[in-house]
């Protein structure tokens, strides 16, 4: 494709750089909170394009401004975390810490940010001000919080996002607007009852049985209790329980997530779940005891943003490489508590090579560094289009 705009030909020229640092990235993951080392880098490259560099902005996080200090401003977010995954990729620049692995592809992202960074800085000044936030600790769904609490959001007239997505080919961008991701919970469930010996159940009552019914109990609730049309999944990671194996077990602790895509519907599921657990419980001779904790509220991609986004890519890669997606997705993302007050969109970016792509959170995850430029170019073609509010 030709260049129609000069930033373009400045990209194609600094992309060997940028996938060098991505890769140093990717060799030297660092888990959520911990990312020391990806923040002074970034820090370090952001001073020398140019930008103003504010650090540690919710612990390890790094925001940066140009031009103008005061008026209008545009943000673009990424994050840059990895996860606890045992890298099996065979890379050459594979992970060198055992057992943590950039398989979500945060490495990708704070190097997009930092293309765009690079690229904005040399485009002629604008009365717009800009911001990037390189946000710590998402796979935690903590670090968007910790930065909003610091301010990284304040004043702020929107908000960009961007997310890998295996299930698009690289070169091509899917985007949606309204809702995009779940809202989620943890739910941890402990079930109480009595202890007793393994030849004598009915002397006892059997927590892992009963929470055995807790677990089958919740979904068949799910589907007769809730409406269908608003779906809502619990499912459950880990089970505790029992000291021998010929001691009917007097407690039980269960962990799960809840992912729900109607507000309305969250709002309502810690007490229907409580109810739900607690009536299960109790018609075994058990009680319980049930926390619900909120991860994350759901990503409600603003229309005018989207639409503006939609129009810069299909500029930038041709209409056919631009996919609306039919369905929201439902994973959490806390890109959502950086949008409370300020509208923002996020978009997913493909990633599959010709052999396709191993799923996010997958120690096989290998996307395609073409996405790189992909996504840069789409972000940086929308934060030069955006106009301020009249």
């Amino acid at each position: 494709m030709t260049p129609t705009q000069p930033w373009t030909e400045r990209l194609e020229a600094m992309l060997p750089e940028l996938i060098a640092f991505r890769r140093h990235l990717h060799a030297h993951p660092e888990l959520s909170g911990e990312e020391h080392h990806t923040a002074a880098l970034l820090a370090g490259a952001l001073r020398e394009a140019g930008w103003r560099v504010r650090e540690g902005v919710g612990r390890t996080g790094v925001v940066a401004d140009l031009g103008p200090e005061q008026g209008p401003k545009l943000g673009l977010r990424v994050d840059m975390d990895a996860l606890p995954v045992e890298e099996r990729t065979g890379l050459p620049y594979a992970s060198l810490r055992q057992g943590v692995m950039h398989a979500c592809g945060h490495d990708l992202h704070s190097t997009i940010g930092l293309g765009v960074a690079r690229l904005l800085a040399a485009e002629p000044e604008r009365p717009v001000g800009l911001r990037l936030l390189f946000q710590p600790a998402e796979e935690l769904a903590q670090g968007a919080r910790w930065m909003r609490d610091a301010g990284a959001t304040d004043g702020l007239n929107g908000l960009f996002g961007v997310h890998v997505f295996p299930s698009l080919p690289a070169g091509s961008i899917g985007v949606r607007s309204g809702s995009l991701t779940a809202a989620a919970g943890e739910l941890e469930i402990e079930v109480i009852g009595e202890g007793g010996h393994g030849a004598r159940p009915h002397q006892s009552v059997d927590a892992i049985w009963i929470a055995s019914r807790v677990v089958t109990g919740l979904q068949e609730a799910i589907s007769r209790r809730l409406d269908a049309l608003h779906p809502v999944v619990v499912s459950f990671g880990r089970i505790e329980g029992g000291k021998a194996f010929n001691v009917i077990a007097d407690r039980v602790r269960l962990l799960g997530t809840v992912r729900c895509l109607c507000t309305d519907v969250h709002d309502r599921l810690p007490a229907w779940i409580e109810d739900t657990v607690q009536a299960l419980c109790a018609g075994f001779g058990a009680t319980a005891r049930v926390h619900y904790r909120c991860i994350s509220p759901p990503v409600h991609n603003d229309a005018e943003l989207t639409a503006l986004l939609e129009r810069c890519a299909i500029e930038q890669l041709g209409a056919t490489q631009v996919m609306r997606l039919e369905q929201p997705s439902l994973g959490a993302e806390d890109f959502a508590e950086l949008l409370k007050g300020v509208p923002g969109t996020m978009f997913r970016l493909g990633v599959a090579g010709p052999e396709g792509c191993a799923p996010l959170h997958n120690g096989h995850f290998l996307p395609d560094e073409a996405c790189l430029a992909v996504g840069i170019r789409v972000l940086t073609a929308a934060l030069l289009a955006w106009e301020p509010p009249a």
